[in-house]
């Protein structure tokens, strides 16, 4: 009577018998897989069951090997089954856990299997003896016996030749054993070549998946770098915005030079008519000098009015001179300025 000794949950996948490369899968979720152990026959098998339909039924033999061939895949050959199983587990841990219970089998398996061959050996090696004494005995008994003897012999005879008999079909039916072992060794042969090449099959996606990690890696990377152009782009926008709002703030500077030069000009409009004021109050000045040549007793008054007009005008040319000094500061203040906005303008 078979019992399960142990339990896990796994998505099956079988081996693409037409190619033996590609993994098919034999069930569409997770689904039970177990250990049952046959008392009766002292074997051990692993069973899985997808609804009604039986996807795994594999009994392990010494021979049998389980691969771990990723993190959460494993994978073993059955020659009997002429097939290769794999399971996808939900963690590391699982698939460490079946393997060990797969060897722990396999052990066991063995053992069983030592015992069995121990036994027909014992059981060949007792039929032979008694098969080698048996007709001397008879031979000794027809030559030195009576007749009556003889008769009494005939029964064992029967045994004998029923025993050998057994032997012969026991002996035939190890050639046949040997037959079906040598096939199932060539069938583990083969099974064991197609697990080598889906191992070859899982280290190339192993090195795709890296290339695929590696390419990644780069792009992150180049996104990296990316971005990094995007905030110096960005950086150079602000720059720019404060740049332009500095040329607004010299451009309105540059608007109240140009008022308050304006407002210059018209002031220079009227040193003209200070200095036609001027000169008209020198000819005074000379008709007055004439007349005083005439005019004797008017002397002083004309004397001290040419005193005042002589102080007025050196008010009037230093007040001039002043004005001149502040407008040519004005206007070289004015150039500096335009110098600077043409500079700046040209750096942006």
């Amino acid at each position: 009577m078979e019992q399960p000794i142990f339990t896990t949950r796994a998505h099956v996948f079988q081996i693409d018998p037409t190619t033996k490369k590609n993994w098919v899968p034999a069930s569409k979720q997770a689904v039970t897989v177990s250990y049952f152990y046959d008392s009766t026959r002292n074997s051990y098998r692993i069973i899985s069951v997808d609804g009604s339909k039986v996807i795994i039924n594999s009994t392990i033999t010494p021979n049998m090997n389980f691969t771990k061939t990723s993190q959460k895949f494993g994978q073993w050959a059955d020659s009997r089954a002429n097939t290769v199983f794999g399971l996808g587990f939900a963690s590391e841990q699982q698939l460490s856990k079946f393997a060990e219970k797969f060897q722990e089998v396999k052990e066991a398996a063995k053992l069983a299997r030592e015992k069995s061959q121990e036994k027909m050996e014992t059981s060949s090696d007792q039929s032979q003896e008694s098969g080698r004494e048996t007709p001397s005995g008879n031979q000794a008994s027809s030559i030195n016996g009576t007749d009556d003897e003889k008769i009494s012999h005939v029964p064992e005879n029967t045994a004998l030749m029923s025993e050998n008999d057994r032997l012969k079909s026991v002996a035939e039916q190890s050639k046949k054993l040997e037959t079906e072992l040598q096939a199932l060794m060539d069938s583990n042969a083969r099974l064991s070549d197609t697990l080598q090449e889906a191992n070859s099959n899982a280290e190339s996606w192993k090195s795709k998946v890296m290339q695929s990690q590696d390419e990644n890696n780069q792009l992150r990377n180049k996104i990296s770098e990316l971005e990094d152009q995007c905030k110096e782009v960005n950086l150079e926008r602000e720059r720019n915005t404060q740049l332009s709002l500095r040329i607004q703030e010299l451009e309105a500077d540059l608007q109240e030079k140009e008022q308050e030069l304006e407002d210059l000009r018209k002031q220079a409009e009227t040193i003209p008519q200070l200095m036609a004021k001027c000169e008209s109050v020198t000819a005074k000045l000379q008709a007055a000098e004439t007349a005083s040549r005439d005019l004797s007793e008017k002397m002083t008054l004309l004397q001290s009015e040419i005193d005042d007009s002589q102080h007025k005008q050196k008010n009037m040319k230093t007040e001039l001179k002043k004005f001149m000094d502040v407008l040519d500061g004005k206007i070289d203040e004015l150039h500096e300025v335009c110098q600077g906005i043409s500079k700046l303008g040209i750096d942006n």
